[in-house]
């Protein structure tokens, strides 16, 4: 098993990796809209948190070789699923092959984020 910590991404918050492949397949940990600059929250909307985690699932994606073309599962965790309306178009603009979804909403996510997302994704030749 390969493991990959992005050094394009924020710290992870636990005792985990970034990633790890498998298969052909790389698996992204849930991902949060810390920037990676501060290590602090980014954003107050879920629109504002939504982004900043994609743009981290993009990074991760692209040090293993990959990226949201390749997504081929997503599992998302809103706090608040009256959210769902405003995540989703944001959601829409990135991940536009549409991948397969689970979206739920949670009690709490760490660093009280109003948003997390894993993917499974593809990875190119050559990893």
């Amino acid at each position: 098993m390969k493991t990959l910590n992005s050094a394009n991404a924020p710290a992870a918050v636990g005792p985990y990796s970034h990633a790890v492949f498998s298969n052909g397949l790389v698996f992204v940990s849930g991902t949060m809209p810390i920037d990676p600059a501060t290590g602090t929250l980014k954003g107050t909307t879920i629109a504002e948190q939504t982004e900043q985690v994609v743009k981290n699932l993009t990074a991760v994606l692209k040090d293993a070789n990959s990226g949201l073309e390749k997504v081929i599962k997503t599992t998302c965790f809103l706090k608040n699923i009256q959210d769902f309306k405003v995540f989703n178009e944001i959601y829409a603009k990135f991940f536009t092959n549409k991948p397969a979804r689970s979206c739920v909403e949670v009690s709490a996510l760490p660093k009280d984020a109003l948003v997390e997302i894993e993917v499974v994704a593809e990875v190119n030749q050559g990893v």
